[in-house]
């Protein structure tokens, strides 16, 4: 899937240490379909002075998964926790009030889903 200038994204990291995490961007170049120029949503420049832009493969970057409301978990939903800027893979390991057990409250989770040959499948439970 080929995207263009100014088609917001995600970027999945497969670098040892962010395996598992997705960061919001916006392509701002498009090179052949082999890698992308983006810029990030949340990360900046070390000097925190501006979005951070970086050269990415293709490979690792997939359109924004659906925007699906969940006010609800369950034990052992695969869920997205946004923390450190960006999203990352967990297991609800239980629950206590409105606090789950990854831990974060509903407002920082997201049901997980995976882009597989160009759909969207969702990974509700391991």
């Amino acid at each position: 899937m080929a995207f263009l200038r100014g088609e917001e994204v995600e970027f999945c990291s497969k670098q040892v240490g962010f395996v598992g995490s997705y960061y919001e961007a916006t392509v701002i170049n498009n090179y052949g379909n082999k890698s992308y120029a983006v810029q990030y949503k949340n990360l900046v420049t070390e000097d925190k002075s501006h979005p951070l832009i970086e050269i990415v493969s293709a490979d690792e970057v997939r359109p924004l998964p659906p925007k699906v409301s969940a006010t609800e978990f369950a034990s052992l939903d695969v869920v997205d926790a946004f923390d450190n800027d960006g999203r990352w893979v967990g297991k609800v390991s239980g629950r206590q009030g409105f606090d789950y057990f990854i831990p974060y409250p509903t407002s920082r989770l997201r049901p997980h889903f995976e882009w597989v040959n160009g759909k969207w499948a969702s990974k509700k439970r391991v």
